[in-house]
């Protein structure tokens, strides 16, 4: 059975190594098809990458008007880049939704990759049904974030980058940094804790999702925790970029 092109857009995922897309079925937020993935061409021109972008979405037989959501590692202001990050600088400035439009002729929107996850995590994942404020913050070489309002995207929020004690809070509490530093799960936590006690009381939120690699092993930091909001960990994991975007994409439309 197939199902109607309304119900269904398309996610791509610009990271720094690969460019991975799949079409995805609105209703359920799964994938419609098995991903595909293409490395990022280098050096990561907006010219060669959109491109790349561009036979992502040929690799599919999807109808023109299936529109595009494709995330994008840096702040993005209606549709234009005002960073990049693992990808060529001649971004900067650059608006995203135009060069991808040009390259696959269909109708694009361009959203920050944290966002995008975030988002899907809201619609299809670990705070589906959750009214208010939801904050999802991703694990990894940085520090991620979304912030969503009754299932509304604020975006580029930028939270791992909010000084705490000092510090970039990604330098000391990202992932990368309990690697680095050989830091126990039990010194880890002390250090999300002094985090998230900062985000609790800028934001209030209802709920804290937890996202990025590490939220495999949820069961080692977060019971360490001890904030006002529930915090649970991701649910759709590598799949909630492409998925977001996708949903973002369709909403536009």
């Amino acid at each position: 059975m197939t199902t109607p092109q309304h119900q269904v857009a398309f996610g791509i995922d610009i990271g720094g190594s690969g460019i991975k897309g799949a079409p995805v079925d609105l209703t359920t937020g799964q994938f419609l098809a098995e991903r595909v993935r293409i490395a990022t061409p280098q050096p990561a021109t907006p010219a060669a990458v959109s491109q790349t972008v561009a036979q992502v979405a040929d690799a599919f037989a999807l109808d023109r008007s299936v529109p595009i959501g494709v995330t994008f590692p840096a702040v993005i202001q209606h549709g234009v880049a005002l960073s990049a990050a693992n990808v060529d600088p001649s971004w900067i400035g650059t608006n995203v939704e135009t060069v991808v439009r040009e390259a696959t002729g269909r109708p694009v929107l361009a959203v920050n990759d944290a966002d995008a996850a975030g988002f899907a995590e809201v619609e299809y994942g670990a705070a589906k049904g959750v009214p208010g404020v939801v904050l999802v913050i991703t694990l990894g070489t940085g520090i991620g974030s979304a912030l969503i309002v009754d299932e509304v995207l604020v975006p580029n929020t930028e939270l791992g980058h909010l000084e705490v004690d000092g510090h970039d809070a990604e330098s000391r509490a990202a992932d990368s940094a309990r690697d680095r530093e050989e830091l126990s799960w039990k010194q880890w936590a002390e250090r999300l804790q002094r985090y998230f006690d900062v985000v609790e009381k800028l934001f209030s939120p209802d709920l804290i999702v937890v996202g990025g690699g590490v939220s495999k092993k949820h069961e080692k930091f977060l019971p360490l925790l001890d904030l006002r909001a529930p915090i649970v960990p991701a649910g759709l994991l590598n799949a909630a970029g492409i998925v977001g975007a996708a949903s973002l994409a369709a909403q536009r439309r």
